[in-house]
This record gives structure tokens, sequence and C-alpha cells, in this order.
């Protein structure tokens, strides 16, 4: 039996029993399988793919919706892979048209572009509205000690994380954060008073550390967290940082990390992103928004 062209082919629901074909995905387009990052997204996330009749996806992306399950404030898309033997074909356009259809229509988008996938979503609709730079490299500490004080998050804390989180991000995303204490190796807080002022969660993404989220009331409290967090780990660190914060980049790179790519920030349906950018310096993942 021949197979149906791609156009025919329909989208379905991913599950998290695509975890290992989506992480063949990812693979097949030279991109690290991330496992443990793809099984947080589609625990947390609605993927969307269509089946390869010779075995596993065309093509895949998961959207992370914030806010109202009925009604979402907000919902980020990543992950948005197409498999090599079908680049090219119109098959990522479909799927995301088929997504901010289903989606875009009632609840604005967000996206992390790279410059390979900008094109497509300006052709959709997206508008840049920003941009981050992720570094990676081995943190080497200096400088004075930080007067900010730090320390492991308790079980204690999270109900007061979950709010401060959604004042800063801007809409409510419990579903994912309260995920961090079993999906990060490490997640700690930042307080002053007894009052907490931030907090920052490191998880295992390959060779490194991934930190994200990072929210903190300011520089130096986003310093003083990164700072903890790479004290309890031997790994490289990786983060993505809203170039806006000009101050910290600078820092994280006295520190030996190192410049690696820009990601365009996009939207559609909203000029914006919700939330308090000022203390937003890191997100969880650039495929969550």
């Amino acid at each position: 039996m021949s197979t149906p062209p791609l156009a025919d082919l329909p989208i379905r629901r991913l599950t998290p029993r695509d975890l290992v074909a989506c992480a063949d995905l990812s693979e097949d387009r030279g991109w690290p399988r991330e496992e443990h990052k793809w099984g947080l997204l589609l625990a947390a996330g609605k993927g969307y793919g269509i089946d390869d009749g010779k075995g596993g996806l065309v093509t895949a992306c998961v959207v992370t919706e914030y806010g109202s399950r009925a009604r979402p404030d907000l919902c980020a898309i990543g992950m948005v892979l197409v498999a090599e033997r079908h680049a090219r074909r119109g098959v990522g356009r479909r799927l995301m048209r088929h997504v901010v259809a289903e989606t875009g229509t009632t609840t604005p988008l967000t996206l992390y572009a790279t410059p390979y996938g900008r094109p497509l979503y300006e052709e959709l609709g997206f508008k840049v509205i920003g941009s981050s730079e992720m570094v990676r490299g081995r943190f080497t500490a200096g400088g004075p000690p930080s007067t900010v004080a730090t320390r492991p998050a308790t079980g204690e804390d999270l109900a007061t994380l979950v709010r401060l989180d959604e004042e800063v991000f801007g809409t409510d995303r419990t579903h994912v954060i309260t995920r961090l204490p079993a999906f990060a190796d490490q997640l700690r807080v930042a307080e002053e008073n007894g009052r907490l002022i931030g907090y920052a969660a490191a998880w295992p993404n390959m060779d490194t550390h991934v930190v994200g989220p990072l929210i903190a009331r300011d520089t130096e409290t986003a310093k003083a967290l990164v700072a903890s967090l790479a004290a309890h780990t031997d790994r490289p660190l990786r983060t993505d940082v809203d170039i806006r914060h000009k101050e910290l980049l600078s820092w994280l790179k006295e520190q030996g990390l190192a410049s690696v790519a820009f990601n365009a920030i996009m939207t559609y349906g909203s000029p914006d992103l919700p939330g308090d950018w000022t203390r937003r310096f890191a997100p969880l993942t650039v495929a969550a928004g």
C-alpha cells in the first residue's frame, strides 16, 4: 500500500508515550535527544505531531498553556521539528497553522525563534518583541561574596513560590512550577527577612545543568541564585537570559560562561508578554516560554 501524501496525513495529539519518538526526531535533526525535557513538556503541555508511515514522526511540537484551563491567558509553542527527509516540504508550516488555528484565535501565543525558524513564524503573523542570549560554560566564582541569602527550597515554600511566580510571570503556571521539585536537580530560593524575593532551578540536560526559571527581585538576587546553584554542581551551566538584563549577562561571562546563540522572542495576538520582565531573568526552557 502506498504512503499517503504529507498533506493528507492527520495531525494528532501526542502523549507521554511518544517520548522516545520525539527524542528520535530531535536526534534526526541534529539536536540532543533531551528526553528529560520532552518528558516534562509532554506531561505539562499538549503535543502535536504527524506519524510517519515508515515509523517515527514526520513532525512534532508542544504547546504549554498558562492560566485558566478553560481559557488560557498565554500559550507557549516549542520544540517545532520536522524530520530531515521531510524538510522543506511545507509540513512544519502545516503543523504551525494547525496550532495557531486551534489556540491563537482566542489566546495569545509566544515562542522563541532561531534565525532559521523566524521567517516561517513571521509569515504566520508572529511579531518579534525581544531577544534572549544563550550562554554556556563552567562557572568560576569571582568577586566578593553575595550578601543575598539563599537556601534550598522546601515543601513549605512551594505555595509562596507559586504566588511569586504568577506575580512575575503574569499568569498562573502552577502545573509547571509544582513539577520542579521532581524535574530539577536543584531548586533554591532567595529570601530577605523571611520573605521570598526570588527562586531558581537547575535541571539536567545532557552534560549541563540548565538554569531556569530564574525569577529575582533584582540583578544582585539573580546573581546570588546562579552562584548558589553553581556551587552545588560540577556540570557546566547553561541558561537563556533576556538581553535587557545586560548586567547579569556581563557578570555571567565574567564568571566563565560564553555566548552560544541568540533567539528572537515572538508573540502572536498580543503586542507583549504579561508580567514583569524586570524580575523575569530566564525561562524554565525556551520551549515552554
